[in-house]
């Protein structure tokens, strides 16, 4: 769809729920971006099924075909611009991009990350919040800069932790709220640098 709107690529690697939020929220001509392009470093994920069934465009870049992390987000950046892309949401995209990339995606390039961070950059945040004892977790939206995990905060939901709660349960609890704030934190995010 070339409407005029911003035209946003999400990056995946799994299921692709964060993806479809987006691309449901993005279905309203109000949304401050069309959805572009879905890429996933996974053959397999099923996000890329979900994708299609939307109409989406869609392109694999398996890391392994890449000699170098480098050469692998140089394609990326290649794939990106011949789309046309203007901005970048990362949706359980497990990679960590190169400083080079997110230097010239500075201030387009957004992830959500399963814990409200600072604290738990990384992975295994659900199992880590449990084995620290934590009262709340949660999960949080925020613009990707060359450290982990650490650009500035967009969005925030927290997710009280309950007595014998195993990090699965947890992880299906997060995943709820981060379907329901990313959309709408993309959406300020765009908004906020188009104005």
């Amino acid at each position: 769809m070339a409407d005029g709107r911003p035209r946003l690529a999400i990056l995946i690697s799994g299921r692709g729920s964060n993806m479809e939020a987006i691309a449901t929220a993005a279905r309203d001509p109000a949304y401050p971006a069309e959805v572009a392009l879905v890429v996933s470093s996974r053959a397999s994920a099923p996000g890329l099924a979900r994708a299609a069934a939307r109409g989406l465009p869609t392109l694999v870049l398996a890391p392994r075909d890449f000699p170098t992390r480098e050469t692998f987000d140089a394609a990326l950046d290649q794939a990106l611009a011949a789309h046309r892309i203007d901005y970048v949401a990362l949706a359980g995209f497990m990679r960590v991009l190169t400083a080079p990339f997110v230097r010239r995606w500075k201030g387009r390039i957004v992830n959500i990350h399963p814990s409200l961070l600072p604290r738990h950059p990384g992975l295994d945040t659900h199992a880590r919040a449990l084995a620290a004892g934590d009262a709340e977790t949660g999960c949080t939206v925020h613009e990707v800069t060359e450290e982990l995990d650490s650009g500035p905060i967009l969005a925030q939901a927290r997710v009280p932790i309950r007595p014998g709660e195993t990090p699965e349960a947890l992880a299906a609890r997060v995943l709820a709220e981060e379907n329901r704030i990313y959309p709408a934190a993309i959406a300020d995010f765009i908004r906020g640098r188009e104005a």
